[in-house]
């Protein structure tokens, strides 16, 4: 009998060792689980991260831009008044030229806070982000070649984005 004994306790043991193999099983895929799922929520978390400053930035140049085409149809009318002062400056009633004059600076005063800048042309070096040349004439002098020699129509920025190209004359 004692051999019986022997055996079932040689029996419960092999249970009891394969219970506590189970446990540490168990605790092996609760944490591998665990590791999945908080590997899982932290993408999800930086995703949405992500999607939150994508659409805040979006948002701002929404909103930066949204005036863009307004500005665009009030060019012609600056560039009218940019026509007209030098000619209404040589009438001898100068009551209408400053008039005229308090207008475009007021509006240019106004489109200037909204983000509008006139991009700098005359004597600087040709650049393809800013200037369209519409002609090449012969550079009155050596340092003016492959720069701006005048300006046809004037360019603009608007925060910083070009809105519209400044029609040039290079020096060749």
């Amino acid at each position: 009998m004692s051999k019986n004994k022997k055996e079932q306790k040689v029996k419960e043991e092999e249970k009891q060792a394969e219970v506590i193999e189970k446990e540490e099983v168990k605790e092996v895929n609760f944490e591998e689980k665990f590791n999945e799922l908080n590997d899982k929520y932290l993408r999800l978390y930086s995703e949405y991260d992500n999607y939150r400053k994508r659409t805040a930035n979006e948002k701002v140049e929404l909103i930066k831009t949204a005036a863009e085409s307004t500005i665009l149809a009030l060019l012609p009318i600056l560039d009218d008044f940019e026509r007209a002062l030098p000619t209404m400056e040589k009438i001898e009633d100068k009551t209408h030229y400053e008039g005229i004059a308090l207008i475009y600076n007021k509006l240019k005063r106004t489109l200037e806070q909204k983000g509008l800048e006139e991009i700098k042309a005359v004597g600087e070096p040709f650049n393809t982000d800013e200037h369209e040349a519409l002609t090449q004439i012969p550079a009155p002098s050596e340092d003016m070649k492959d720069k701006v020699i005048d300006v046809v129509q004037k360019g603009y920025k608007l925060n910083g984005k070009v809105i519209r190209y400044a029609r040039v004359v290079v020096g060749c």
